[in-house]
């Protein structure tokens, strides 16, 4: 910003000879006293003028690359034909241990690449506490989003005819009879576009599937 010029002092000695008293002796000349010098007023400064005991500015910095505009990709999307085939992975783990093993599933498969909306979560017995959560806003928020597809969507068990087909299915067996796991799996199994991921007792989820999985 530019200096603000300095006013001038004015020196009493400056304004004028002092008045004498009268003494019969006329006052004696007085001798001129020279005024204060006036300061240069330095003119506006440019912004290529730095400020005194400052560097100037340096190089321009280049702009950053312009991010691209293009939206991510969503996986494509799976042939009709392959959709009863799914890639079936089983994941040792008790009752006890089958929701935390479902978690784990769903978290590597994130890690992965998966979308949220990408993956459905079915639990045999007691509900994941997701889907508990949901719920307490009400049935209709809850299956709202299962329509949206946004999110990982954590249902129990007795919900698989009700929801759509997804890429990936994790099916936690944290509960219930071998009657109960026959009704979920092979249902399970064709909502699973791509994978699907039990997490429970190998040898009762052979017996269901048919298969060594």
């Amino acid at each position: 910003m530019p200096l603000i010029p300095e006013e001038p002092q004015i020196h009493e000695s400056a304004q004028g000879p002092r008045a004498t008293p009268a003494t019969g002796r006329a006052a004696s000349t007085p001798r001129p006293v020279p005024g204060p010098r006036p300061r240069p007023v330095p003119g506006p400064r440019s912004a290529a003028t730095p400020r005194p005991g400052h560097p100037g500015r340096g190089p321009a910095r280049p702009a950053p690359p312009e991010r691209s505009q293009v939206p991510a990709e969503r996986p494509a999307a799976v042939p009709e034909e392959t959709r009863s085939v799914p890639q079936i992975q089983l994941i040792p783990a008790s009752a006890e241990g089958a929701l935390d093993a479902a978690d784990e599933a769903v978290d590597l498969l994130l890690d992965s690449g998966r979308a949220p909306g990408d993956i459905l979560v079915l639990t045999t017995g007691e509900q994941h506490p997701w889907a508990t959560h949901e719920l307490s806003f009400g049935e209709n928020s809850y299956w709202e989003q299962h329509d949206t597809g946004e999110d990982v969507f954590f249902a129990d068990a007795s919900a698989v005819g009700r929801a759509t087909a997804r890429p990936v299915v994790v099916v936690a067996v944290n509960g219930g009879g071998d009657d109960d796991l026959a009704r979920v799996l092979p249902p399970a199994r064709e909502r699973a576009a791509a994978l699907l991921v039990v997490c429970g007792d190998p040898q009762r989820v052979n017996s269901v599937l048919g298969a060594g999985v």
